[in-house]
């Protein structure tokens, strides 16, 4: 994982730096709140770690000032502010976890790897294919950014076809295996299918579901061969 430390007290950053390093991460570090925001903009963090008590821009400002950038890197703080108004305003602020200095390294890689483990969860739930973006936890899916507005048997559909990109979906299979359905409501899925498409591929030239004739349909990923 990459991260940034954003913390003035050099001990404690050339501490915090090597001890992440020794896990096998990836670490840059600047000193001030300034130069935190300038640097999430223009690198992709796993997670960022701000000191509040910072010169120029404090660890506040600069975490409300990567929000509204819209980065939703996980933001732990550190800081030896331990009442509960300032853990509610750093994470009011957007931060996703609070650690009081001093503090124990063991705990610091313990919620490292917490909210590694939760980013990755979140992550599983996601599919994008192309610019389609689809959430299993949340049942909704975007184009380009534009919602869909799919039935619970076409997103059932999607997902079971998105899962499986490139590959081939017969009637019987979609019946059988993504709605449990019967054999003899074959013709329902041809209906089903046209709607899908319909919803998925209007106003896009790249067309995502495709008919093999003969054999069913497939979710192609934009620029694969068939």
């Amino acid at each position: 994982m990459r991260i940034l430390i954003a913390e003035d007290d050099h001990i404690i950053a050339q501490q915090t730096q090597k001890a992440l390093e020794r896990e096998g991460h990836y670490v840059d570090w600047v000193e001030n709140g300034d130069a935190a925001a300038e640097h999430a903009m223009i690198n992709s963090y796993g997670l960022i770690l701000l000191d509040i008590m910072m010169p120029v821009k404090d660890g506040l400002d600069a975490c409300r000032e990567i929000r509204r950038m819209g980065i939703d890197t996980p933001v732990l703080m550190l800081t030896a502010r331990d009442t509960t108004d300032d853990v509610v305003t750093g994470l009011d602020a957007g931060a996703d976890d609070y650690l009081i200095k001093p503090f124990d390294i063991r705990e610091l890689l313990a919620r490292i790897r917490a909210i590694g483990r939760r980013e990755s969860a979140v992550k599983s739930q996601i599919i994008e294919i192309g610019d389609l973006r689809i959430d299993s936890h949340t049942h909704t899916c975007t184009r380009n950014g534009k919602p869909i507005t799919l039935t619970p048997r076409e997103f059932d559909l999607l997902l079971a076809m998105a899962r499986n990109r490139d590959q081939v979906f017969s009637r019987q299979v979609i019946l059988q295996r993504v709605w449990n359905e019967d054999e003899s409501l074959e013709n329902t899925v041809n209906f089903h299918v046209s709607s899908l498409r319909k919803k998925l591929d209007a106003g896009f030239e790249t067309k995502l579901i495709h008919t093999v004739h003969g054999v069913g349909y497939v979710l192609r990923t934009p620029g694969s061969e068939m």
